[in-house]
């Protein structure tokens, strides 16, 4: 095991993770001796802790604790896979029999095989995530009622609890490979949610609010989730749809980054050697407006996807997706790379910690701006083709008019095709939404077909 990793770790841990070092390096020994060519093994072990209350009462309490071996062999460029949630000696020698005997059946594939030896890590940094906490059930349980109850209690117009919850994790996972690499991984993770019922019968509305994050301390207070859950649900009593047309549309931070999220799919290596992107052949174009870029920062701290390496043992590094609205890469593995006659960008398993460029304004400067159009707060729906970038989705959100939110809108439809609503963006906000692995702020676009009443 990597003496940077071991210094990271107390004794007990030292032990435990080489104790997983040395079977990934029994496994793939016995890969060798069975004739593959080459052979790379994944462990992870994660542990848990989910309750949910609803008016008060515990509804569910829930311990996790998980463990797996996954395995896959090349006899050249033949190529099987397996895997076993039972670590003792005889169900692993059982797996590695699966995957054997899968590969010397399968068809050579001359993209499969191991990325590069020269390309894997050698660096390994703490990025702060691991945090344990030791919150037990009962602790647990008094956060959720604590969020439940606050937003229960802000106004008489909530009637209703789809209830709050919590949770608390943490995970190991080590990966290792016949070049010699062994790497490993931990990481804690903490959420607290709620969401609330306002108003009764058929004017019912539903709202929600959460945080997440690696430091159970460093959430938004229950209390603070909860009260933000109940103004949400209140802010959308008695909606209105709206006449059909073409109307700017602002998306909040948290349902911005789906729009970014489509872009990335669209920019995969999976999507594009299978022809199914509508960014196709647009390396070295433009796909967002001058000023924009898209960029991915591995070794950010307490990041949410924050990593030494990929999937595959590759050395991550901070890379730019897009430079001033320019797509500059694509999102590749090591096969994916090969498919394309490309160079893997450290990306099998996805991206790590995207940062969009964002200007210095604020929400409400930015429905200011808009002067006139839709804030849209929630989506509903898949409709979204990768392949040609048509885009149609259920919303709601509020109408905006002079620059001020007038009503809640719901019952909306908004569309257009991606290429052009991502080429029509007018600002990025300031207010970044820190809870997702993507950090973007509100997103202005010029217009979009709203479809209402």
């Amino acid at each position: 095991m990597s003496q940077q990793i071991a210094k990271k770790l107390s004794n007990s841990e030292v032990d435990h993770s080489g104790r997983l070092a040395e079977l990934a390096e029994k496994v793939l020994a016995e890969c060798r001796r069975r004739g593959a060519s080459q052979a790379e093994v994944g462990l992870n072990e994660e542990s848990g802790l989910s309750v949910n209350v609803r008016l008060g009462d515990v509804e569910t309490i829930e311990y996790t604790r998980d463990r797996g071996l996954s395995l896959t062999v090349y006899f050249g460029k033949q190529r099987g896979s397996a895997s076993t949630a039972d670590l003792d000696p005889e169900s692993i020698d059982i797996t590695v029999d699966q995957a054997c005997a899968i590969a010397r059946y399968t068809q050579p594939d001359d993209c499969a095989g191991l990325a590069e030896a020269e390309l894997m890590a050698t660096e390994f940094r703490d990025f702060d995530v691991w945090h344990p906490n030791a919150i037990d059930a009962d602790a647990a349980v008094a956060l959720a009622v604590e969020a439940e109850s606050a937003g229960r209690e802000l106004d008489p117009r909530i009637k209703n609890s789809d209830g709050a919850s919590v949770n608390a994790g943490q995970g190991f996972s080590l990966y290792a490979n016949s070049h010699g690499f062994l790497g490993h991984e931990r990481a804690t993770s903490y959420s607290v949610s709620c969401s609330l019922i306002a108003g009764e019968g058929e004017g019912m509305q539903r709202d929600y609010w959460y945080d997440g994050g690696c430091r159970l301390d460093l959430l938004q207070s229950a209390r603070d989730i909860g009260r933000t859950a109940a103004e949400r649900a209140l802010a959308r009593l008695q909606p209105r749809s709206l006449p059909t047309g073409r109307y700017p549309v602002l998306f909040a931070a948290e349902m911005a980054r789906s729009l970014i999220g489509h872009l990335c799919s669209a920019a995969s290596g999976s999507a594009l050697y299978r022809q199914a992107s509508f960014l196709l052949d647009h390396l070295g174009q433009p796909v967002l407006p001058a000023g924009i870029s898209l960029i991915e920062r591995p070794h950010k701290m307490r990041g949410h996807r924050s990593a030494a390496f990929d999937n595959e043992g590759v050395a991550t590094y901070d890379n730019p997706l897009v430079e001033d609205g320019v797509l500059q890469r694509y999102i590749l593995s090591s096969y994916s790379a090969r498919k394309l006659g490309l160079k893997t960008t450290a990306n099998a398993g996805g991206l790590h910690n995207l940062e969009v460029s964002c200007g210095a304004k604020s929400r409400e400067e930015l429905v200011r701006e808009m002067g006139r159009g839709v804030l849209i707060t929630e989506l509903m729906g898949q409709g979204v083709n990768t392949v040609t970038g048509d885009y149609s989705r259920g919303a709601a959100g509020f109408w905006v008019e002079n620059g001020e939110i007038q009503y809640p809108v719901d019952e909306l439809t908004i569309a257009g095709n991606l290429k052009s609503i991502l080429m029509q963006i007018v600002e990025i906000g300031a207010d970044i939404d820190t809870r997702s692995s993507t950090s973007v702020g509100s997103i202005l676009i010029e217009s979009m077909t709203v479809a209402g009443s």
